[in-house]
């Protein structure tokens, strides 16, 4: 048994889910629960009892008697009690083949009170042996339990009596065995299904944070860097730096809250604003669009853009030593002829800001989920982001927007 199948098919102990077929208590709640439930069905051994108590056999027969229905109820517990997901069928045949015999010689010895244990011989065969085997089994009891009430004085007017519960109960086991490995493999999958939840809400959350705070950050330490150079011949002009400082750093506090909670959805607008701030900081020259019409773009495409213009703006800043950069907006066709919304982020620098970073493989898989796709690399001189989003509808309009030729800043 699995350390999954240990902890979520546990829980299937709570009530009569405790009794279920293919899978073995773990704790001695579990146990008595489902001894109370299988023994629940005992009571129909009272024919058997009643025989030795009061059918006039002698005291071997009784000692017999009572030996082999100590065995049979043993073994017949072992058969309900037995794990049944991993161990193989073999033990399971043999055992249901050495109930069957004994089965059949208490019937001989002792009379037609005794046919009664071809029932529980057919119901555990549905209990522990999967469908395929189990519709010969159940079969296979039954035919024998008809032979034997051929055989033994009397038999016959039992026959119809237990060879109906036979077959019935035996195939009604069979499908509660197969309802119990169902639901045990819906709370593993629903185990596994909370996982990988936990494990995709932990990934956002770096990734967030990681876009968040190192555009902030390298902001803030911009704006530090120019305004210890300005203090001592422009106190004035510091002053305003450290109070632009203070405005980075709580909007950092804000978008780090908002980013715990899940709020947090950046808008290509407010980014190309702070892009322009963190460019101009750095003394690069920034090459923006005024105007990028985004009214007809999904909520996720912008967010997902957005985030790629945060992280590409501040690896221009941190990484790129360049002097310009360039930001184009652009809407085109895929070869499908699907529309997309194109962010083009390019620069003159070094290209330090190399396309297997941690923040890039998180764009990637942002833009993935959003069904866009991202492009990174050096260029002859420098480096160029281009990310792709889908837009609105199969019928947005091709055209060039303000974005594609509108001014820049």
């Amino acid at each position: 048994m699995t350390t999954a199948t240990r902890t979520t098919g546990g829980g299937s102990y709570g009530g009569l889910g405790a009794a279920a077929m293919g899978k073995r208590p773990e704790n001695r709640r579990q146990w008595l629960v489902k001894a109370l439930w299988s023994g629940i069905w005992l009571v129909f051994l009272s024919a058997p009892v009643v025989d030795l108590l009061e059918g006039g056999h002698g005291p071997l027969a009784q000692a017999l008697g009572w030996t082999g229905l100590v065995a049979f109820v043993a073994c017949y517990l072992a058969l309900v009690f037995r794990t049944g997901r991993s161990e193989r069928n073999g033990p399971v045949l043999l055992l249901l083949a050495l109930l069957s015999a004994e089965s059949g010689a208490l019937v001989l010895f002792l009379g037609r009170e005794w046919l009664v244990l071809f029932v529980y011989v057919a119901i555990a065969s549905g209990a522990a042996l999967p469908l395929r085997l189990a519709c010969w089994t159940i079969p296979g009891a039954s035919a024998l339990m008809a032979g034997a009430a051929l055989v033994v004085p009397g038999g016959r007017a039992f026959l119809v009596g237990l060879l109906v519960p036979a077959l019935l109960g035996g195939f009604a086991m069979t499908g509660v065995r197969e309802l119990v490995r169902t639901t045990i493999a819906l709370r593993e999958a629903r185990a596994t299904v909370a996982q990988l939840a936990a494990n995709e809400e932990r990934l956002r959350l770096a990734r967030d944070l990681h876009d968040l705070l190192g555009h902030s950050l390298s902001l803030i330490t911009l704006k530090s860097e120019l305004a210890g150079r300005m203090l001592p011949a422009h106190p004035d002009l510091a002053a305003r730096q450290i109070a632009d400082i203070e405005q980075v750093s709580r909007q950092a506090m804000t978008d780090v809250r908002e980013a715990v909670t899940g709020y947090r959805r950046p808008r290509l607008g407010s980014e190309l604003a702070g892009a322009r701030v963190a460019l101009t900081a750095a003394e690069v020259r920034a090459d923006l669009p005024a105007d990028p019409g985004l009214d007809d773009v999904p909520e996720d495409s912008e967010a997902a853009l957005a985030w790629a213009l945060r992280e590409a703006v501040t690896n221009v800043v941190r990484h790129s030593g360049a002097g310009r950069c360039t930001v184009e907006l652009l809407r085109r066709r895929t070869v499908d002829g699907d529309p997309v919304l194109e962010l083009s982020v390019e620069d003159n620098g070094s290209g330090g800001a190399g396309p297997h970073g941690n923040g890039l493989t998180g764009l990637a898989e942002r833009l993935h989920r959003a069904g866009g796709t991202l492009e990174a690399g050096p260029t002859g001189h420098g480096f160029r982001l281009v990310a792709r989003a889908p837009l609105a509808g199969p019928d947005t309009d091709p055209a060039p927007s303000a974005a594609d030729v509108g001014s820049r800043a």
